[in-house]
């Protein structure tokens, strides 16, 4: 059996491939250590490997399929046969899709609970216990400014980072003695692949808001990690959000996003298969 003090402790980044996640391994590599990048595409790994090498870090590829059941222990299984430990976590993979949830395809709603909760969960419960027994380490989880207020047409995103933002404090205050750290970093609206891919670049919100850059936010992120913050708010767009969130009333704030996040093409919610300027837009249904 290998020596504990044969192996080394890694940064593992999940959703490594691109944007925030990407951003944070090359933030990490200067530190001089092993990074472990997952994700699925392996163009987009080799990429992310290539800059965490000039960023002066050591890289691991590992392409894996965070929606199986079994990934934590096929990420584990790769640490072991390459002598590593997972000494920081870093959950960044995620999606979101836009529009009414009575319109949008239920399997793709489901996997935005599958993999922004479910995975992120799964890996933090799968390796927190070990940073706990060496009594170092933690996990630093990709939140949103999203997670501070219910979404209106976009749900199951809001939802789901909202889940992110409440573990990852509650973990928070169970470890602030055990010498590991989780923190959320919830930053607004960034410059990556995300709101095209999502839909959210086409709507009033996302077109009013400042983007922030993505090594912004991942330079933020994880000097806010390494001081054992349990929160990180990057930019005061972000910071005037979230107060916001905590001071408006729900009659005042969840029409004003959802009206914001809503184009007048999209298909009504009430299922009549009209685009909702010409329906519900038009004659707006008492009680609605």
């Amino acid at each position: 059996m290998m020596a504990q003090s044969e192996i080394r402790p890694a940064v593992v980044v999940a959703g490594a491939s691109r944007g925030i996640g990407r951003a944070i391994a090359k933030v990490a590599a200067r530190e001089k250590r092993p990074v472990v990048l997952v994700a699925r595409s392996h163009d987009d790994l080799a990429t992310s490997a290539n800059e965490v090498r000039q960023a002066g870090g050591e890289a691991f590829m590992l392409e894996l399929d965070l929606f199986s059941a079994d990934a934590s222990a096929r990420l584990a299984d790769f640490l072991t046969a390459n002598n590593l430990c997972c000494d920081v976590l870093v959950n960044s993979a995620g999606y979101g899709l836009r529009g009414a949830a009575t319109t949008l395809p239920i399997q793709d709603q489901l996997g935005i609970i599958d993999l922004n909760i479910r995975a992120l969960t799964d890996l933090s419960l799968h390796f927190l216990p070990e940073m706990v027994a060496r009594g170092r380490g933690g996990v630093l989880n990709l939140g949103s400014i999203a997670g501070f207020m219910p979404g209106p047409n976009m749900a199951l995103y809001y939802a789901s980072k909202s889940f992110v933002r409440s573990f990852s404090e509650a973990l928070h205050q169970e470890l602030r003695r055990t010498g590991v750290t989780v923190t959320c970093v919830a930053p607004g609206p960034v410059s990556t692949e995300f709101l095209q891919r999502s839909g959210a670049d086409r709507v009033p919100l996302f077109k009013v808001l400042p983007r922030l850059d993505a090594d912004y936010v991942a330079e933020r992120a994880w000097r806010g990690f390494k001081s054992g913050r349990r929160l990180v708010v990057p930019g005061l767009s972000a910071k005037l959000a979230a107060f916001a969130a905590a001071w408006l009333p729900s009659a005042i704030m969840l029409p004003l996003i959802g009206r914001l996040q809503r184009r007048s093409n999209d298909p009504c919610p009430c299922g009549s298969g009209i685009k909702f300027k010409h329906c519900c837009g038009a004659h707006p249904r008492r009680g609605g």
